[in-house]
């Protein structure tokens, strides 16, 4: 009895050092989250019930954060901007990076340095991608304008310069920026794909768009889903690219959801508005992904 209890109690010394040697490895990431991530949410959710400059003591503020943002012209404009920037700069970036995975997926000439190429926009730098964007976009000489104007196009849009055009010209730049980085994702995909279930659908006369429809898109939608996911995840929170081009002007008509929050807390040092308008954004991307997950369980089931 004695030896069993010896042996016992080597077991539960050895499952405890195990055990530590286990949390030693987590631990210091689990330490960088608390700090960097768990820390700063749950104070920004008790930010979104206070009233706070950074300077003074808080104040309970209740909900009136909620309500003052929700009256904010400026607010109520960046929401729907938001809205519309992610839907086009997911779908657009969606369907150029699978067009270009497609096409640059064949054995062509150059093909290595066309897949450069296009990736080397993810990488540049952002201030640079900026700068050349607003000349190549500059409404009187740029050109864009210059190229739309030889072709019969009298009065081009003023992009960057016009109220109207500055937001499609930041979906533009954009697409133009990620697209490379997806197109990897969606190349790793391809292939993945095996080859023989092409040789057997051309010996069965499939045409090239069937081939596609019936056996490419289909194998893609796991590479799909995550593109979809990622794009529309880091669409809501963009705000270098827009920063960098135009500020989110002229006027506000490229301020997103994003951008509202840096103007409410270091143009305008209303911590509780910047917070509850952060407690929005995250409860719109968490109730889009939850959709995408769902949508996407019912997809692969129908397929």
């Amino acid at each position: 009895m004695a030896e069993k209890t010896v042996s016992e109690r080597k077991k539960g010394s050895l499952k405890a050092k195990r055990a530590l040697i286990g949390y030693s490895f987590i631990a210091p990431n689990f330490l960088g989250f608390a700090i960097f991530i768990l820390v700063p949410v749950l104070f920004t959710l008790i930010l979104g019930v206070m009233d706070w400059d950074g300077f003074n003591a808080m104040t309970f503020a209740g909900l009136d954060n909620f309500r003052a943002i929700f009256k904010d012209r400026v607010f109520k404009s960046a929401f729907w901007l938001t809205l519309l920037y992610v839907v086009c700069a997911v779908l657009f970036t969606l369907v150029a990076s699978l067009g270009l995975a497609c096409a640059l997926n064949k054995k062509i000439k150059g093909r290595d340095a066309f897949r450069s190429a296009i990736f080397f926009p993810y990488v540049a730098s952002m201030i640079a991608i900026g700068a050349v964007w607003k000349q190549l976009f500059e409404a009187n000489y740029g050109p864009i304008n210059h190229l739309l104007r030889s072709i019969g196009i009298s009065n081009p849009p003023g992009w960057f310069a016009s109220t109207d055009a500055a937001i499609w010209g930041v979906i533009i730049v954009s697409v133009w920026k990620f697209m490379g980085y997806y197109m990897l994702i969606y190349l790793a995909g391809l292939q993945d794909i095996p080859n023989q279930l092409y040789e057997a659908a051309t010996l069965d006369g499939a045409s090239g768009w069937q081939r596609f429809t019936k056996i490419t898109f289909p194998m893609l939608t796991p590479s799909t889903f995550f593109v979809f996911m990622m794009l529309t995840i880091n669409s809501f929170k963009s705000f270098d690219l827009i920063y960098a081009l135009t500020q989110g002007g002229p006027g506000t008509s490229t301020t997103l959801l994003a951008n509202y929050i840096y103007n409410q807390t270091f143009i305008y040092w209303d911590y509780g508005k910047s917070a509850a308008a952060s407690i929005i954004l995250f409860l719109m991307v968490l109730m889009v992904t939850i959709i995408q997950f769902r949508g996407e369980k019912k997809f692969t089931d129908y397929l």
